[in-house]
């Protein structure tokens, strides 16, 4: 069975641009995301003030390789230099045990990455 890593990153946002941030993981976040090997999905998640971002990745390989790419520092760059993120910011990573995802998928954000599978 393939190894699944769980990236979980949370940070607060100022809520009065949370379509801002949206726009920001649609449009940014996400494409970026997909351009990386070893990317196997995102949910972009709420909790009032609170935004978590959990990626899944092949392996913690794939997934510690995000942070040393230009393209994903790029990204961060571009997300704090927009001033809607708030402190308190931190990044898990999480061995996946287990997986069962009834009807996920459906939206933009969910669509699977050609030549993958949903999850």
């Amino acid at each position: 069975m393939e190894s699944l890593v769980a990236r979980i990153w949370r940070t607060g946002l100022d809520r009065s641009r949370a379509g801002e941030y949206d726009e920001f993981a649609r449009t940014r976040s996400l494409p970026m995301f997909e351009r990386h090997d070893g990317f196997r999905g995102v949910l972009f998640a709420t909790a009032g003030d609170e935004r978590v971002v959990i990626t899944l990745w092949r392996d913690r390989e794939a997934a510690t390789a995000l942070e040393r790419s230009s393209d994903y520092q790029a990204t961060v760059g571009a997300i704090e230099a927009a001033g809607f993120l708030r402190p308190p910011q931190r990044v898990e990573l999480l061995d996946v045990q287990g997986t069962r995802l009834d009807g996920v998928g459906r939206g933009a954000v969910c669509a699977p990455r050609r030549g993958h599978q949903r999850l």
